[in-house]
């Protein structure tokens, strides 16, 4: 008589826990790297934004003084500049230079936080 064979227990097709716990923290540390990076790239993409706005105004500004033919006195002043619905914040800083016939003229801006974005500086005649 033949006795029944015993089979052997066979391994099914799955995976382990420990496998997809594994997996599991594999893409947990991949979409962490990627969320952070989509994060800086937009951050980036929002500090562009003020530079070229804050570009904008400070070039505005020193444009409208050498259309107007006007040298602004020795001295710190404020103003404010609006571009595409945001405000920036401006100084104007005004300092004597070596040559009496010029003046240095620093133009810096700041968003509403008061962050610096952009400086600019220029040498401007003191007579038009």
């Amino acid at each position: 008589m033949n006795q029944p064979r015993r089979r052997r227990p066979t391994r099914s097709g799955g995976f382990t826990l420990i496998e997809v716990l594994v997996a599991l923290a594999i893409v947990a540390i991949t979409l962490g790297a990627g969320i952070k990076a989509a994060g800086a790239l937009a951050n980036n993409a929002e500090r562009l934004t003020d530079v070229s706005l804050g570009q904008w105004c400070a070039d505005n500004h020193l444009i409208g003084l050498k259309l107007a033919r006007t040298t602004p006195p020795i001295g710190d002043s404020d103003f404010s500049c609006e571009q595409f619905g945001r405000t920036y914040f401006g100084k104007l800083v005004v300092r004597p230079t070596p040559n009496p016939n010029f003046r240095r003229v620093d133009v810096q801006i700041s968003t509403d936080n008061r962050l610096p974005v952009f400086s600019v500086s220029t040498v401007m005649p003191t007579r038009w």
